[in-house]
């Protein structure tokens, strides 16, 4: 079997293709034969160091988190899946290994894939789908009718967010580069602004500020938000959290692996509620190049990188 792992953090190239034994599953585990895995910024940004307090120093690493594919076998335990589904998923954020022949994830992360979705349409779902899910529904309480700012609109979690709060009933506008400001306008997304707009002509307008690349001045999102509304952060510091314990409109949030979560994106996906653009699939075999240059020319442009392994 073969996988992408590193041996040491680092930059991408530290990235190799490698031979590795899968694991079988424990109890609550299912091993599952992946088809398609699609990449997130965390990827690079583990290997990297950046979480090594959770991720630790124990090498090698294997990279990626988001997959769908075949399930191989299920651990005891395990009834709600078995061998032979098709499922999507994401692996454990400490072990991760999606970019691989074959993964071991945890039962409550991985669900049915909707037959009428493709293995490579499945794969880009699981992370940034359940996150921008859970900022808006658990987190910001969304309701129809509410108004919804999204800091980053075009990007995986900002997209789906703007997807998700559109159906229920929200009004959304975001932030996005120029050039991109057409592409926002057929998702419905009004008024749109550049990520270095003024925050003046909107001040105190929506119910949710959802700053999905993490970049919003908190000084900016405060005049943004209505008095009792709430402002959701998903890329996490130490400060952030200290601010967030402190402030009851601000939350700096970590995705959760819930399986209802991921089921309902799997189902707003089948139906065409959600759609999240692929912008390139490669082999497994071209993926570390293909990771590079993503890595490289970030931020990525036009939707996701998808890895095969068929």
């Amino acid at each position: 079997m073969k996988r992408i792992q590193y041996h040491q953090y680092g930059g991408p190239e530290v990235m190799r293709l490698e031979d590795f034994e899968p694991t079988r599953p424990g109890r609550g585990e299912v091993l599952v034969r992946v088809q398609a895995a699609a990449s997130n910024p965390m990827d690079w940004k583990i290997r990297g160091g950046a979480m090594k307090m959770l991720t630790g120093r124990s090498f090698p690493r294997a990279m990626g988190h988001d997959f769908a594919g075949v399930v191989e076998a299920v651990g005891e335990g395990v009834t709600r899946l078995g061998a032979g589904d098709h499922v999507l998923g994401a692996a454990p954020l400490k072990a991760a290994g999606a970019f691989a022949e074959m993964v071991v994830a945890e039962a409550k992360s991985v669900v049915k894939k909707p037959a009428d979705l493709s293995f490579e349409d499945a794969a880009a779902l699981p992370t940034v789908g359940v996150t921008a899910l859970q900022a808006l529904i658990a987190r910001g309480r969304l309701q129809g009718g509410q108004t919804v700012f999204v800091h980053g609109c075009l990007g995986g979690v900002g997209r789906a967010a703007v997807q998700i709060a559109l159906a229920r009933g929200a009004s959304v506008a975001g932030s996005c580069r120029t050039t991109a400001a057409e592409e926002a306008r057929t998702l419905g997304i009004s008024p749109i602004v550049e990520f270095d707009f003024h925050p003046t002509a909107l001040g105190r307008r929506f119910d949710i500020v959802f700053d999905t690349a993490g970049t919003l001045p908190a000084r900016t999102a405060r005049s943004l938000v209505k008095p009792r509304g709430r402002i959701i952060d998903i890329v996490p510091t130490p400060a952030k959290f200290a601010r967030s314990a402190l402030s009851g409109s601000y939350t700096v949030m970590i995705t959760q692996p819930v399986t209802t979560d991921l089921e309902e994106v799997a189902r707003a996906a089948a139906d065409g509620t959600v759609r999240l653009p692929i912008a390139r699939t490669v082999p497994l075999t071209e993926a570390v190049a293909a990771l590079t240059e993503l890595e490289h020319n970030r931020p990525p442009k036009g939707g996701k990188l998808i890895i095969t392994t068929g």
